[in-house]
């Protein structure tokens, strides 16, 4: 099997309120998106299909048709618009990421010939997108920053072992990231305010629990989670992993950038059997 994807852009306005709520309770939740005016994003759609190598071509399907099919939709239905006011689907189901997620991918799923639909990826800016895959529930995903100090040493090698080993990142005052960090949710949208969790609530637990930990600090030095810890990023995933999987039950995994080149990603222990 063979996957492709073709990404598009398009512009749309939109505002986050349920009807029945008073003014004062979706302000509460949607904050700044309850604005009845409107706000707008420059969206990013990454559309990847999936299907068997064509022998005699030497593809799997023709991705200038991909291209004309997302984006004949996307012109047609999305682009230039205001959702809840001239899109008949979202005057009735609140135009978050996650429900437009949801929705573009229900109108492409039988749209393809000669391939299948594998996954959307949907970003509504640089710090949050939503993705739907084949035989999986809707994902959210908001990115954080963080700026840390570390030193690559572990307890188990030899002072020698750990140079060999770490070499630069073994310096014994440390060295520093802008770490980004990827908190990855997982679930079905709520059905009155269209959302997996309330970005609010989220923002709040990852702050308390992550960022006011390890911003602007040494992690070996500084932070109680490391002391016994060599904090790689692969250590520093999982940790961060486990500090927010109670807070956070729909929790499906951390993505850490620990430099655009270097990423690491941890899905819960449960992905390792």
């Amino acid at each position: 099997m063979l996957y492709l994807s073709r990404t598009v852009e398009f512009s749309a306005a939109h505002s986050y309120s349920v009807p029945a709520w008073s003014e004062e309770e979706n302000l509460r939740v949607f904050a700044l998106c309850s604005n009845s005016s409107g706000h707008g994003h420059d969206y990013k759609l990454e559309v990847m299909v999936k299907g068997l190598l064509n022998e005699r071509s030497g593809i799997v399907v023709n991705t200038t048709e991909i291209k004309q099919i997302v984006k004949e939709f996307v012109e047609k239905e999305l682009d230039g618009t205001f959702l809840n006011r001239e899109h008949p689907y979202f005057q009735d189901h609140i135009p978050t990421t996650e429900n437009l997620a949801d929705y573009i991918w229900h109108s492409l799923e039988n749209r393809f010939q000669g391939c299948e639909l594998q996954r959307i990826r949907l970003h509504e800016n640089h710090y949050l997108f939503s993705q739907k895959e084949s035989g999986s529930l809707t994902q959210l995903t908001r990115k954080y920053h963080f700026c840390s100090a570390h030193r690559l040493h572990s307890h188990h090698l030899s002072p020698e072992e750990n140079l060999k080993l770490f070499g630069k990142c073994n310096n014994p005052h440390g060295h520093g990231h802008n770490y980004f960090l990827d908190v990855t949710i997982e679930g079905e949208p709520d059905p009155v305010t269209g959302m997996i969790i309330n970005l609010a609530d989220l923002d709040e637990i990852v702050e308390r629990e992550v960022l006011v930990k390890f911003d602007h600090k040494h992690l070996n030095l500084d932070t109680e989670e490391f002391k016994e810890l060599n904090p790689t990023s692969e250590v520093v995933a999982m940790v961060i992993y486990q500090m927010l999987q109670s807070h956070l039950p729909k929790l499906h995994k951390i993505g850490l950038w620990e430099t655009e080149k270097n990423y690491f990603e941890y899905c819960g222990p449960s992905e390792l059997r």
